[in-house]
């Protein structure tokens, strides 16, 4: 409940009722509309590389804490994610035990939660939810649609794109 408060629609990852073919339909719209006014269209397609292993624990809760969510909420998570260690086998023996302090809990109901405030972190930071950029739909700019960590960002021209781009990238190395 919480998170769904803080998340845009342009967000479909792990989200109820959504899921990739409403994404790409609405891309497909988009496309159709632009060509269907004599629009300038230019799409940018990324997919975050093992995002879900990248993800640093202290940077979520800081995330969670703008994101409004209850301390009490964060403190569960938190204490899901304190004190993890971990080992690994290989052909010649086993390493010592290592803190863990990158990435969510596989199969966790709540990782796919942290993933999209993690995601919705750097929009906002880039300045995507805000600006007055990319594709003018019914009134409403239109500058990313995301599902998961899959993003595509949209603008009207190449320079746009790719101004729209380096603001992502520069947000998401802050927390890489």
């Amino acid at each position: 409940m919480y998170v769904n408060c803080e998340l845009p629609d342009v967000q479909a990852g792990f989200r109820k009722g959504r899921g990739t073919r409403d994404q790409i339909d609405k891309i497909h719209s988009i496309i159709k509309k632009a060509r269907e006014f004599q629009k300038n269209i230019c799409l940018c397609f990324i997919d975050y590389a093992k995002n879900f292993d990248c993800v640093d624990h202290n940077k979520v809760w800081k995330i969670l804490k703008e994101m409004r969510i209850p301390d009490h909420l964060t403190c569960l998570l938190r204490n899901s994610y304190t004190g993890q260690e971990a080992t690994v086998r290989t052909g010649h023996g086993t390493t010592d035990w290592f803190q863990i302090g990158k990435g969510v809990h596989q199969g966790c109901i709540l990782s796919p939660c942290s993933f999209n405030l993690n995601s919705e972190y750097i929009m906002r930071n880039a300045g995507l939810e805000v600006a007055q950029v990319g594709i003018k739909i019914a009134g409403r700019n239109i500058s990313n649609l995301r599902y998961a960590d899959d993003t595509t960002l949209m603008a009207e021209s190449e320079e746009e794109l790719k101004s729209l781009l380096m603001k992502v990238k520069e947000e998401s190395e802050k927390l890489a």
